[in-house]
């Protein structure tokens, strides 16, 4: 019963539950800036280039069957190695923009932390126990 009750407490620490929500909105965030990469960014640099399809630029490493499509998607299926280097590109500018983002996430978080102004310290209110000693000391002190 004590690992059980180990492996409760890990799981329900804060750290762990944070982490958690941190890769499950980290998968949805990689959703978004792979949408903005594929369908933004990658159209108008592809625009800027001569209109490419990086997603379609590749090496073909091996011998295609005869009736193969000369396409990324075809070749993969017939097993045929080819060198993707076009979608490398894609990977490589989503990764730029998501470091970007939380790059400006970070810096906006850091100044904000620094410009709040620390907490007032309270002063701890004088027991019961402290009164009545001090009242002994002062007594005595007669």
């Amino acid at each position: 019963m004590g690992m059980v009750q180990e492996f409760k407490e890990f799981a329900v620490k804060g750290n762990v539950m944070d982490l958690a929500v941190g890769v499950i909105i980290g998968g949805a965030f990689g959703k978004i800036v792979d949408s903005v990469v594929s369908d933004l960014v990658m159209p108008l640099i592809g625009a800027i280039v001569g209109k490419i399809d990086f997603t379609n630029l590749f090496v073909v490493l091996g011998q295609a069957p005869a009736g193969t499509a000369m396409t990324l998607d075809a070749l993969k299926k017939a097993g045929v190695p080819v060198f993707a280097y076009g979608n490398f590109i894609t990977v490589a500018v989503n990764f730029a923009i998501l470091a970007f983002i939380i790059f400006m996430m970070v810096k906006q978080i850091n100044r904000l932390k620094k410009n709040t102004p620390p907490a007032p310290v309270a002063v701890a209110a004088t027991t019961e126990d402290v009164l009545l000693l001090r009242e002994i000391r002062d007594s005595l002190k007669k």
